[in-house]
C-alpha cells in the first residue's frame, strides 16, 4: 500500500510495509543518501533527521511513526540556523572523514533551534550520542559555539 510522506517540504509516495525504518525509506526508496547508516540501534547518531523539527534517529523511527509528520533530512535543511551551522563547520574545518557529519549537523541545528546560546556543557549534553570515529569532538563543539555567535550577529 502506498503511503504519503512529507519529506523536505515535498509530498513523496512510498510503497513499503509498516515497520520499515525511516532510514531505509530515505536511502533506498527515495535516494536521499545524506542520511547515513551507522549502527542500526540509535546509538551513533549518523542517521539523525528532523521529524516535526526535532532530531530523531531514523534507524529506529518507523514508517507508521512519521506518516503525519514533517521530515527534514540533511538535503532539506534551509534555515538561518542551518546556514550558520554550515558556515561554522566550513570555517573550522570540522569534517575529517565526514561519515558522521550529516548526523552531527542535524543535531547541532536541533540544539541551536532550541537553545541559541548553549554553554559548553549544553553542547556536550545535547550532542552526546553522536559518535565520531575521527574524534573531531573539539572541532564540533567549537563549530556549534561559532554557529551560535553567527546567529547572534
Amino acid at each position: 500500500m502506498s503511503t504519503q510522506l512529507n519529506i523536505n517540504g515535498e509530498t513523496r509516495s512510498v510503497d513499503v510495509p509498516d515497520g520499515t525504518p525511516l532510514l531505509w525509506i530515505l536511502r533506498d526508496e527515495l535516494q536521499l543518501t545524506g542520511t547515513k547508516f551507522g549502527c542500526g540501534v540509535a546509538s551513533c547518531g549518523a542517521c539523525t533527521v528532523h521529524v516535526d523539527g526535532q532530531p530523531v534517529r531514523s534507524c529506529q523511527t518507523y514508517l507508521e511513526d512519521v506518516e503525519d509528520s514533517e521530515i527534514t533530512t540533511i538535503e532539506g535543511v534551509n534555515s538561518d540556523t542551518a546556514r550558520a551551522v554550515f558556515q561554522a563547520w566550513n570555517e573550522l574545518n570540522v569534517v575529517q572523514c565526514g561519515y558522521c557529519q550529516s548526523g552531527q549537523v542535524m543535531s547541532a541545528i536541533g540544539l541551536l533551534s532550541e537553545n541559541p546560546k548553549p554553554t559548553v556543557e549544553d553542547i556536550e549534553t545535547y550532542m552526546w550520542g553522536n559518535a565520531c570515529r575521527c574524534a573531531t569532538y573539539q572541532r564540533i563543539r567549537a563549530a556549534v559555539q561559532r554557529a551560535s555567535a553567527i546567529l547572534e550577529g
